[in-house]
């Protein structure tokens, strides 16, 4: 899963790019709204947090701008703990869910897995598809047969996104995007040996490829 941060407090950014990024999500970090804004536009997040007080352009002018184009990507909103008006025009401008300063992390990381499930119609923490089983927790994956696997990070990211995808077909350039961060190195080619990894452990059927398209989970045709 892929994550924008829109926050011009340096520090908090760090703390939430390293507790995010420990749990399996790529994150991609600007400090200013104008930028923020352009990151979404031209980005594939699943979801964003959002701080309102945002140097460049407020953070309520680039929400409503993304809502005005369209843009359904769930978004988080951050606002002064005292400031019950920033909350209301934040909801009312098109957001999801909102979070008072300070806040505890274990809060923040519920409400964000709550909006990326429900963005994927999912409605608990394990994911489940033709019989295997992807726990969002522990990061512990289950085989038809029952055999549970520990994923490495990047089997991890590849497996979740797959699963709450089904039956659509992603690109490599798209699988990329959700598991390398903007700076990192993305090989098209190591996206297809964790491919294979995977399908080592959970059945050469288990994903299907499309020469030339990309990949899908076991199903009569994958939707673009």
């Amino acid at each position: 899963m892929r994550i924008l941060i829109v926050e011009d407090d340096v520090k908090l950014v760090d703390q939430l790019r390293s507790q995010l990024q420990s749990t399996g999500y790529v994150v991609e970090v600007c400090h200013d709204g104008m930028r923020g804004a352009i990151w979404i536009r031209e980005g594939d997040f699943d979801v964003i947090i959002l701080d309102l007080g945002l140097p460049e352009k407020p953070g309520l002018e680039v929400l409503r701008e993304m809502r005005a184009e369209q843009n359904a990507t769930p978004v988080l909103i951050l606002t002064a703990r005292d400031s019950w008006q920033e909350r209301v025009d934040g909801l009312k401008a098109g957001a999801d869910d909102y979070l008072g300063k300070p806040f505890y992390m274990e809060e923040l990381m519920a409400r964000l897995e709550a909006l990326i499930r429900r963005r994927h119609g999912q409605i608990t923490q394990q994911l489940e598809y033709g019989g295997i089983t992807l726990d969002l927790d522990t990061h512990i994956a289950k085989s038809v047969d029952g055999v549970e696997f520990e994923l490495t990070g990047i089997e991890f990211r590849l497996l979740r996104y797959l699963l709450m995808n089904p039956g659509r077909l992603v690109s490599k350039s798209v699988l990329s995007e959700h598991v390398y961060e903007e700076e990192q190195i993305r090989d098209s080619n190591v996206i297809e040996v964790y491919i294979n990894r995977l399908r080592q452990r959970f059945g050469k059927q288990f994903i299907k490829t499309r020469r030339g398209q990309g990949y899908c989970l076991q199903a009569e045709g994958c939707d673009s």
